[in-house]
Formats: C-alpha cells, sequence, structure tokens
C-alpha cells in the first residue's frame, strides 16, 4: 500500500514540528502575560524600565528566532504539504493565525520595545513614569493578542496533528485486515 504526501512520514514530522515550535511561542507570550508582566508591574519605573529593556536585548537571540521565525517556515511547509488533503484547512488556519502573531509583534511590539530601548538609560531619563505609560498598557494589552492568536494557531495545528494521527492509524489498520485484501 502507498501512502500519499499527507501521510508520508516527513510531512507528520514538520506539521509536529510545526506544532511544537508554535507551542513554545505561545508559551513565551503566556509567560509573559501570567508572570513577566504582573511581576513588573510591582516594580518602580525606573525598575521597569531597565529589565524590561534587558529583556528587549536578550530576546534576540538565535535559540528564540529558531522557534519564532521557525513556526511560521514550518506552518507553511505544512500547509503546502497538506494542500490536497482534509488537514489543508487546520493547517492553513495555524498558519494564518501565525502568521498574524508575526504582524502584530512587527508592528506593535517591536516598535514599543525600539522606543523604550531609545529612551536610554532609565537612570538618567527625566520622566520615568511617561516612558513607562507610553510603553506598557499598550505592550501588555498587543502580548495578549499574540497569546490569544498563538494559542489558536497551535490548536489548529494541534487538531490537524491529532487528525492525520488517526487518518494514519486508520490506514495501517486497514492494511492489514483481511477485508482489505
Amino acid at each position: 500500500m502507498t501512502q500519499n504526501r499527507a501521510d508520508s512520514r516527513g510531512a507528520k514530522a514538520v506539521l509536529g514540528a510545526a506544532t511544537v515550535a508554535n507551542g513554545l511561542v505561545a508559551g513565551v507570550w503566556y509567560a509573559y502575560a501570567t508572570s513577566v508582566m504582573p511581576a513588573l508591574a510591582r516594580s518602580n519605573d525606573r525598575t521597569y524600565i531597565e529589565v524590561m529593556q534587558n529583556i528587549n536585548e536578550v530576546i534576540r537571540n538565535p535559540v528564540f528566532f529558531a522557534g519564532f521565525f521557525g513556526a511560521l517556515v514550518l506552518a507553511a511547509i505544512a500547509a503546502w504539504q497538506q494542500r490536497r488533503s482534509p488537514l489543508r484547512r487546520w493547517v492553513l488556519a495555524g498558519l494564518v493565525l501565525y502568521a498574524a502573531v508575526l504582524v502584530v509583534t512587527t508592528a506593535v511590539n517591536i516598535p514599543l520595545n525600539n522606543e523604550l530601548e531609545a529612551a536610554g538609560n532609565p537612570a538618567r531619563i527625566a520622566d520615568p513614569a511617561a516612558v513607562r505609560e507610553t510603553f506598557e498598557d499598550p505592550w501588555v494589552a498587543w502580548n495578549a493578542v499574540r497569546l490569544v492568536l498563538s494559542t489558536a494557531a497551535l490548536v489548529c495545528l494541534w487538531r490537524a496533528t491529532s487528525l492525520l494521527r488517526q487518518a494514519s492509524a486508520y490506514l495501517v489498520s486497514a492494511a492489514g485486515s483481511r477485508a482489505s485484501r
């Protein structure tokens, strides 16, 4: 029995990797929303600015970028691989939702991060409360949008992965049954 492209091991691996990468990125936004930003909200203005500047600097690293951009690339490859499969809608939905995460990040969160960085050394900022006020509420709100979008993308990719596993199990079972011979 031959397997089609949608059921190949490579396609399963790509879809699984896209799902994992998306989950890791959703986890980053979740960690910000549930712990990092609430903890920073308790800090004074200068500490808040300093810590966010430090976070924005250290998050720009190959490991984060591999997951952040890899989630999109892997979802795009999976969407192409599943283009003739009934799973395509789930994979495409995951891809579109994750692409929206990148749009929000590049259109809102990164510019806010850049403005915070441009404010300079927190010890030398004349009005740190104003700098924080300009940054904090919009950044937190748009991070929540990224969290919702990436979680929805994760659910879509997980659903596609789940359906692919079920279809593969059915094909293996049917191939081994006497009725199919």
